[in-house]
């Protein structure tokens, strides 16, 4: 027994000098002013935390702890956030965001140990909450002579706003006071109510009724989220359309389940607890993407870190009911097939798409694709060859990934696999689109390393897909980002995301660009969401 003892600390004292010298191979804690790191908090939690977390324990980017950001220098760890990466992550500094002594300042910030943000409870939402225009005072019935089918709400997103432009006039109706760089856009079943949220965790709610559109109820869900949607259901197990809105946290991780018609907060439900591969507790798990089943009164929502795909039936809020169905972590977002049975989300650290089956309630596949899938909504269309599928761009490499979807047809043998993969002209790939009365699928290259990618899209014609992409440069200024088509299918509208930001409107079976909106409102322009397909999941 001595011996053995004797064994074992001569091993350890063997060790000692390789785990101290792991210790003495990092570099210092940089010390910071009280204001500098309050200053570098706020824009890691700005730009950085969505993708590398907000404890910096990674998801999409790379762990940012201490243990792994001390390997690094101040001045190289400078140079990446100012020039970001090949793997996908901009350059805050190329892209005008940050300066070279910002980008230090947040380089020494990540060196030092995480700091958490404060929980955010039931009280500090109800706190928030604001009934700005009460039912009984809004519109019973619509206020204007508009098509409301074919708006157009857009984030501005640095601008804190959103506008409201009319896709047959291409007139500007409203600008719109919102959260924070907000995220993703939502209607409700009825088109009557617009649902935005901030990365700040504050959702708006905008009466689509009014002359102008104007927001109607806010509140503030918690410190960081990333998306929204309302209760879309009406069939036997009753009409719920409008009657719930239900937001996913960041911080806390949690989801929110809001009255639909006033944004008054009804239950929290924390998602915190186990990764389903190893069963280790995580503090973090996010919630991502969340879906309207078009089966049952339940929202698909998404918990990134765990890797769990929750289905929440929203029938009694009281007495929920929630299936866990394992899948893959780091789920980011995603969209429907065509027949809207089949939810496919990226687990984009995984370079996986996972394939969700509404309704039987269960994981349908698990598919291998490109380097980190971020199909945004994805695309659907009839390939000549394969049959439907749904097409994902990818952030980590010049790639389409086109994974076949007929699970109980004729083209079965496909179903979830990559059935072809189709050369973009540029990687960073955030958002791609096609719509079904198009023969065009559309790419961006948004968080392209090349600089000149990011000012382009790739345009490919559905009925030669074996034909190469026309890269179509749009902009030498600025970055081109998120295609959303009109309500007839012919209009593709791009926003170029700039200080000076405008909206390019192209021609969708020529290809070429029909017109421009540019005003000064328009800051920072990202993703636009028509009215018709959004509401329908057309994309």
């Amino acid at each position: 027994m001595k011996k053995g003892l004797s064994i074992i600390a001569a091993l350890f004292v063997a060790l000692a000098p390789l785990v101290s010298g792991a210790e003495d191979d990092l570099q210092p804690v940089p010390k910071m002013s009280e204001g500098d790191f309050a200053k570098a908090k706020g824009v890691y939690f700005d730009r950085c935390a969505g993708c590398h977390g907000t404890l910096r324990k990674g998801a999409t980017g790379k762990p940012l702890t201490p243990d792994k950001t001390r390997t690094k220098s101040v001045d190289k760890l400078a140079d990446i956030i100012f020039n970001g990466t090949d793997g996908g992550m901009p350059g805050w500094g190329a892209t005008g965001v940050l300066s070279k002594d910002e980008s230090t300042m947040l380089a020494k910030f990540i060196q030092n140990e995480p700091v958490a943000p404060p929980e955010w409870n039931m009280k500090d939402i109800e706190a928030s909450w604001k009934l700005l225009v009460p039912e009984d005072q809004r519109p019973k019935k619509p206020a204007h002579k508009r098509n409301i089918d074919n708006f157009f709400a857009l984030i501005l997103r640095d601008a804190g706003q959103i506008g409201i432009i009319d896709g047959d006039t291409k007139e500007i109706v409203a600008i719109i006071n919102s959260g924070f760089a907000v995220h993703t856009l939502r209607y409700s079943a009825s088109k009557r109510y617009l649902y935005t949220i901030g990365r700040d965790g504050k959702a708006t709610m905008v009466d689509m009724w009014m002359d102008p559109p104007a927001t109607v109820a806010e509140v503030k869900t918690g410190i960081d989220a990333r998306s929204i949607e309302s209760s879309k259901y009406s069939g036997k197990k009753g009409n719920f359309n409008d009657k719930y809105a239900v937001v996913g946290n960041y911080w806390p991780p949690s989801y929110v389940i809001l009255d639909g018609h006033t944004l008054k907060p009804l239950k929290i439900v924390g998602t915190r607890g186990y990764t389903y591969d190893t069963n280790e507790y995580h503090p973090e798990p996010r919630v991502a993407s969340i879906v309207a089943s078009h089966f049952d009164p339940e929202w698909i929502i998404n918990v990134k870190e765990t890797g769990q795909v929750l289905l929440v039936d929203y029938s009694d809020i009281k007495n929920l009911k929630t299936t866990a169905i394992e899948s893959e972590r780091f789920l980011h977002d995603g969209g429907w097939d065509i027949t809207k049975r089949y939810f496919l989300v990226a687990a984009n650290m995984r370079d996986k798409m996972v394939v969700v089956d509404a309704k039987m309630k269960k994981l349908a596949g698990i598919v291998d694709t490109a380097v980190k899938p971020h199909p945004g909504r994805g695309a659907n269309f009839m390939d000549p060859k394969f049959g439907p599928v749904y097409a994902t761009s990818h952030l980590g490499e010049p790639a389409v990934s086109v994974i076949g979807t007929d699970e109980t047809g004729k083209h079965k043998k496909n179903a979830w696999k990559v059935v072809r993969t189709l050369k973009t002209g540029g990687d960073g790939g955030l958002f791609i689109k096609t719509h079904p009365k198009s023969s065009h699928l559309w790419v961006d290259h948004t968080l392209a390393k090349d600089v000149e990618a990011t000012r382009s899209v790739s345009l490919f014609d559905l009925k030669n897909l074996d034909a190469p992409a026309k890269v179509i440069k749009l902009a030498d200024r600025g970055r081109i980002v998120h295609m959303e088509y009109n309500k007839a299918g012919d209009e593709v509208w791009i926003a170029l995301w700039d200080k000076k930001g405008e909206i390019i409107v192209m021609d969708d079976k020529t290809g070429k660009e029909k017109t421009r909106i540019v005003d000064d409102r328009l800051v920072t322009p990202t993703g636009k969401f028509n009215v018709y397909n959004t509401t329908r999941d057309i994309y």
